[in-house]
C-alpha cells in the first residue's frame, strides 16, 4: 500500500529534479489540453452546421409543381404541373421509403383580435407535419392539429409566438377566437420551431385550407420523411426513381428537372455527415498524435529516471528491500506526475470549451453560433485520454524498473 514514507521518497525525487518533472508534466498537460481543444473545435463546427438544418427532420423531402421545359408525348412545354390527391396516393402505395406524409396549402392573410391586426402566413397541413418539421408545442399551450380537425374541416389554428405576442399580448390565446380574413378561428395551440426570421405563422387543418383558400382542389407542395436510406448513393437512386414515378403520374419528361422542384434535406445531411466524419477522423488522428507525443515524453523521462537510480536500487536491495517495493515507488512517481498534470490539462481544455460555449450564447453573437455552436466535449472522453497517459507512464516505468531490480546488487552499485 501507498504510505507516507513512499510519498516522502517520491516528493524528494521530484524536488531534486524540478526541471525534469516540469517538462514531463508539461508534455502530459499539453497533450491532454490539445486533445480536448481539437475535439471541442470539431464538435463546435459540427453543431453549428447541423443547427442550420433547423428543427426539420434530417430525412425529410419536400416537392412542388413547376413548369415543364420540354415537350413530352405530344404535350407542349411550359405546362404547369399541379399536385393533387394522386400524389398522396402515389407516396402511400408506390413509394415504400415514404413515412410521414403531409400535403400543404399556403396563403397569406390578415389576422385580427380585438383592435390588433397582423399579416400572417397560414399553412394548411396534416398532423404528420409536426414530426416532419420538428414543431414543438410550448408547455401548457395547447396541442397541434389532429385527425378530427382534418376530418371535420375545423376552423382551428396553431399559432407561433409572434402572433401570440402581437395579437393576444399578455393573454393566454388557447381557446380564444380570432379573425382570419373575415372568418373566425379558434386557437388550439402555440408552437415554436427553428426557422429564419421572425415571421408570423400559423398552421390550420389541410382540409380546411384546401376548401376555403384553394377552391377545394390542388396541393401547393408535399412534405414527407424517408426511411432506410443511409448513403448518398441510395439517396440519389431514390430521388431518380421518385422523379420517374412523378413523370408517369403528371406526364412530363423524367429528365426534365424543371418540371418538379425537389428539396431533399437528407441529401444535404448525408453530405455534411460524410464531410464531418472526415474532419472528425482527421481531428482524432491529430489528437492521438498529440497524446502519443505526451506518452513518449513520459516514457523517455521514466527511462532516464530508472537509469539514474540503478545504483540506488542496488543499495536498497543490498539492505534487504524487496523488488516489489522498489518498483512500486518508481511507478507511483509516474502516476503522481501524470495524474496531477493530466488533470490540470484536462481541466483547462474542458474549461476553455465551456467558456467559449457560454460566450457564444451571449446576446448579439447569435450569427456566430450558426457556424460554431456548443464547442464542448464529453468529460468521459477527456478522462479516458488522461487514463491512457497514466497507464502508458506506468508501463514506461515498469519494464526498465523490472530490468533494473533483476541486476545483482553488486553490479547495480557499480553503475554510474
Amino acid at each position: 500500500m501507498f504510505d507516507l514514507d513512499d510519498f516522502r521518497e517520491i516528493w524528494g525525487t521530484i524536488r531534486k529534479n524540478k526541471l525534469r518533472t516540469f517538462l514531463t508534466g508539461f508534455a502530459v498537460s499539453w497533450g491532454i489540453f490539445m486533445f480536448c481543444i481539437l475535439l471541442c473545435a470539431g464538435n463546435g463546427l459540427r453543431n453549428g452546421v447541423m443547427t442550420n438544418f433547423g428543427s426539420r427532420s434530417a430525412n425529410s423531402v419536400q416537392y412542388w409543381g413547376r413548369s415543364t421545359s420540354k415537350p413530352y408525348k405530344g404535350l407542349p412545354d411550359n405546362r404547369r404541373i399541379t399536385l393533387d390527391v394522386r400524389d398522396v396516393d402515389l407516396l402511400k402505395t408506390q413509394v415504400p421509403e415514404a413515412e410521414d406524409i403531409s400535403p400543404m396549402v399556403s396563403t397569406n392573410l390578415q389576422a385580427s383580435f380585438g383592435t390588433n391586426n397582423l399579416d400572417c402566413s397560414f399553412e394548411g397541413v396534416n398532423p404528420e407535419y409536426m414530426r416532419i418539421n420538428g414543431i414543438r408545442i410550448l408547455d401548457n399551450q395547447g396541442r397541434f392539429i389532429n385527425g378530427i380537425d382534418i376530418n371535420d374541416n375545423r376552423k382551428v389554428a396553431v399559432i407561433n409566438k409572434r402572433i401570440r405576442e402581437v395579437l393576444f399580448q399578455d393573454e393566454n390565446p388557447v381557446g380564444k377566437m380570432f379573425m382570419i380574413a373575415g372568418l373566425s378561428y379558434t386557437v388550439i395551440g402555440v408552437f415554436e420551431e427553428e426557422s429564419w426570421g421572425n415571421d408570423a405563422k400559423a398552421y390550420i387543418p389541410f382540409s380546411t385550407a384546401q376548401l376555403l383558400y384553394n377552391k377545394g382542389w390542388g396541393i401547393h407542395d408535399i412534405s414527407f420523411t424517408v426511411k432506410d436510406l443511409t448513403t448518398e448513393k441510395e439517396n440519389e437512386d431514390f430521388e431518380t426513381e421518385f422523379r420517374a414515378k412523378l413523370s408517369v403520374l403528371h406526364l412530363f419528361d423524367p429528365e426534365d428537372r424543371r418540371s418538379v422542384g425537389i428539396w431533399n434535406n437528407l441529401k444535404d445531411y448525408l453530405q455534411f455527415i460524410g464531410m464531418f466524419n472526415g474532419i472528425s477522423a482527421f481531428i482524432w488522428i491529430i489528437g492521438i498524435g498529440t497524446l502519443i507525443a505526451g506518452i513518449t515524453g513520459v516514457s523517455n523521462i521514466m527511462l532516464i529516471t530508472v537509469r539514474e537510480r540503478t545504483r540506488e536500487i542496488g543499495i536498497r536491495k543490498a539492505l534487504g528491500a524487496k523488488s516489489g517495493s522498489i518498483i512500486r515507488s518508481i511507478l507511483m512517481e509516474s502516476v503522481m506526475i501524470t495524474s496531477i498534470f493530466g488533470y490540470f490539462g484536462m481541466f483547462m481544455g474542458v474549461g476553455l470549451g465551456e467558456l467559449v460555449s457560454s460566450i457564444l450564447e451571449t446576446p448579439g453573437l447569435e450569427d456566430v453560433g450558426y457556424m460554431f455552436k456548443n464547442p464542448t466535449i464529453d468529460v468521459g472522453v477527456a478522462v479516458g485520454a488522461m487514463l491512457v497517459l497514466i497507464v502508458s507512464g506506468i508501463l514506461a516505468g515498469y519494464f526498465p524498473a523490472l530490468k533494473a531490480v533483476r541486476i545483482p546488487p553488486v553490479e547495480a552499485m557499480r553503475a554510474e
